[in-house]
């Protein structure tokens, strides 16, 4: 099956591209939104394939993968094909409701698609599809699936990990102001794109928090593992797959109890609450205490492969596109 996508989430694309069909991502001169192409921090095979707009028209594409409202025009300029009509689409839905301009407010928000019957709605977590208000659009959830980077755990550092990106952009949403109060407990280093002016902002001490600015895939996972605890302070989100990674590497977590986290995280893998002084104190614990931590990610990596396994993704995948495209 030849399916078109865009490049929009690095991480969940390097889950989606491993199955075994072949792989069109536009790719324009700037390598702006509308064709980022291929990846350049995450490994994808050779079965993904960076196609320019007008040379798409001269490809035989069986299912596009719509991931923006955008992508809905693309197609419509591009191949002038109107997705769900002439093309069978599956609009895939990455973020919890109220995260993009014009949302308008939770738990009210109406999706893009609502008012359509013919492009179905794959959202990424249960959470999301319950709280979007999805009109006559058909809906499904396709929970996320993680390339397993292996038990790497080794939790030398006594250092808690948190991974945000733009936190000085995004600031409570992702927790950013948090942060303050977990440095107070434990040192913490934190990964992820968008870092420079956080120390500022937040008033936080370069001797407590370290930051580490969009390192590669590989190297972010072995510099994980070697911190004691993962820390996950997102307020509101879709669920972040950097959790699951952690949970994969066999960390201990330690979280906000918001959003789909509840359903993802076991209470014998880490701690979870919305009192965020009962996170810091949990953090400190396993800082202290590395039998606990270990137990603790041992049992955060098996739940998170039995739930959020790479085979489980891709079939569940297959299944969907195969009946789009009947």
């Amino acid at each position: 099956m030849n399916i078109l996508l865009w490049h929009v989430h690095g991480s969940w694309t390097t889950s989606f591209v491993q199955g075994e069909h072949r792989y069109l991502l536009p790719v324009t001169p700037a390598r702006d939104a509308d064709g980022l192409g291929r990846a350049r921090t995450w490994d994808w095979p050779a079965s993904v394939r960076e196609v320019t707009p007008e040379g798409l028209r001269d490809e035989a594409i069986d299912v596009v993968v719509l991931q923006r409202t955008r992508d809905l025009e693309l197609v419509r300029e591009w191949l002038g094909r109107e997705p769900g009509r002439d093309l069978p689409a599956v609009f895939l839905e990455h973020n919890a409701p109220g995260l993009e301009p014009g949302d308008g407010p939770v738990p009210h928000t109406r999706h893009p698609l609502a008012d359509r019957d013919d492009v179905p709605i794959a959202h990424v977590t249960h959470f999301n599809r319950l709280l979007y208000d999805n009109g006559r659009a058909p809906t499904t959830v396709v929970e996320h699936g993680i390339v397993d980077p292996g038990e790497r755990y080794t939790g030398e550092l006594a250092r808690a990990a948190v991974v945000v990106n733009e936190p000085v952009r995004r600031g409570r949403t992702v927790g950013a102001d948090l942060l303050p109060g977990l440095a107070a407990a434990a040192p913490v280093d934190v990964f992820g794109m968008g870092l420079s002016g956080l120390h500022e902002r937040y008033g936080l001490d370069p001797d407590r928090v370290a930051l580490f600015e969009d390192p590669p895939q590989a190297a972010m996972h072995t510099a994980l593992a070697r911190r004691r605890v993962y820390v996950h302070p997102v307020r509101w989100t879709s669920l972040g797959l950097s959790l699951l990674e952690a949970m994969h590497l066999g960390m201990p977590v330690v979280a906000l109890a918001t959003t789909e986290v509840v359903e993802a995280v076991p209470p014998e893998a880490g701690v979870l609450s919305t009192r965020p002084e009962r996170l810091w104190e949990a953090a400190r614990t396993y800082l202290h205490d590395e039998d606990a931590a270990r137990l603790a990610g041992k049992a955060a990596r098996a739940a998170a492969l039995e739930r959020y396994g790479l085979p489980r993704f891709l079939h569940d995948w297959n299944a969907l596109l195969e009946e789009v495209t009947r």
